[in-house]
């Protein structure tokens, strides 16, 4: 079986011949050749829009491991960029937006951009990565969803209580709706692009989804990545697509998830595998669902961890590797090499892979 059937099966809920792996942040900086590629350039957007060094970082970690699919290397802020906001990527801070939103007549300073215009190094380096992956293994395509990009539009930077989006939503929730829709139609027209230029999956990343209460979460995450995900599946190019959501922090809402309309949800690591099958049921594939810091620990209690997963998962078709969140910068390249190799070399449940063992 190729790795692009392998992925793709298994997106679908099919058998495949062994559990497929890729791991969120694959390219990035715990590589010494992503961070000699990023010394070339001024700051990590300049990376990002440079469509030939997007494609060399996509296709980095797939030199070194054998990975079962590549997600395009670029950034959820892009779009927010594109449609007017100042962007930059200070080191030490991350991502900074150096005039925030904050409130509603806030909103006439956002365009709405064209993909293939304001986002072509984009789709230039999709068009560009499809073209040297030559089909060895299927890429996937990204975006945020509309409620992380909201947070980061409003607070400015990343955030531990998202004082200001959370003020927004509790006293003028129909204005900050009019923003997330603004996005819903950006993100749809940006992934709709992606995979127009050949793409052959799509994720979305609901990163801050888990910091609301339920009630919240449906109106303000859930309800805008649905109308998403029903854009795309209007369109001839993203109708047949896979597409993963995943919701950092959303295990409460697993059920609600399922109704998404996307078809593998992602799971990060507080939640058990079996469980999380059980919830959603056969017609949902799985993405999941390591602890990125276990990539730090003693090789035999790595593999343990790994082991435990898949034995959790008990041979279910429809699951596909990953971690819980994105790989740290720090981690070890030769974890990361054991962690592929053992989901690879898997082949059932033994005694040696259960939790009591340490």
């Amino acid at each position: 079986m190729s790795k692009t059937d392998r992925f793709l099966r298994a997106c679908w809920g099919q058998e495949v011949d062994r559990t497929p792996v890729w791991l969120m942040r694959q390219a990035g900086r715990y590589l010494p050749e992503y961070r000699a590629t990023r010394a070339k350039v001024s700051g990590f957007l300049e990376l990002c829009q440079t469509p030939e060094l997007a494609c060399e970082v996509t296709l980095q970690p797939l030199r070194r491991f054998d990975l079962d699919a590549a997600i395009l290397f670029s950034d959820i802020l892009t779009v927010p960029h594109a449609m007017g906001m100042e962007l930059d990527f200070l080191e030490g801070e991350g991502p900074v937006f150096r005039d925030p939103l904050r409130e509603a007549s806030d909103l006439r300073r956002l365009g709405q951009p064209d993909p293939e215009q304001d986002l072509r190094y984009v789709m230039d380096a999709v068009r560009l990565i499809r073209r040297e992956l030559d089909g060895r293994v299927p890429l996937i395509g990204f975006a945020g969803s509309p409620w992380t990009l909201a947070c980061y539009m409003i607070e400015g930077r990343g955030s531990r209580d998202f004082l200001h989006a959370k003020t927004w939503m509790y006293s003028d929730p129909e204005s900050l709706e009019a923003l997330l829709e603004r996005l819903v139609l950006a993100l749809t027209d940006y992934l709709h692009a992606q995979a127009a230029a050949g793409a052959q999956a799509l994720m979305l990343f609901d990163t801050w989804g888990g910091t609301l209460t339920t009630s919240a979460y449906e109106r303000f995450s859930l309800a805008p990545l649905q109308r998403v995900i029903a854009g795309l599946r209007a369109t001839a190019e993203a109708k047949e697509l896979p597409i993963i959501l995943f919701s950092k922090g959303g295990g409460n809402w697993l059920e609600r998830m399922a109704a998404s309309g996307a078809n593998v949800i992602g799971l990060d690591w507080t939640i058990d595998i079996n469980v999380a099958r059980t919830r959603l049921g056969k017609k949902i594939a799985v993405q999941g669902n390591l602890d990125p810091i276990a990539l730090y620990g003693q090789a035999a209690l790595l593999r343990a961890e790994i082991e435990n997963i898949l034995c959790a998962n008990a041979g279910r078709p429809g699951h596909i590797f990953n971690l819980g969140h994105g790989i740290t910068p720090q981690t070890p390249i030769d974890n990361v090499e054991l962690l592929v190799e053992t989901v690879h070399a898997w082949n059932g449940c033994s005694n040696d892979s259960v939790y009591e063992e340490y």
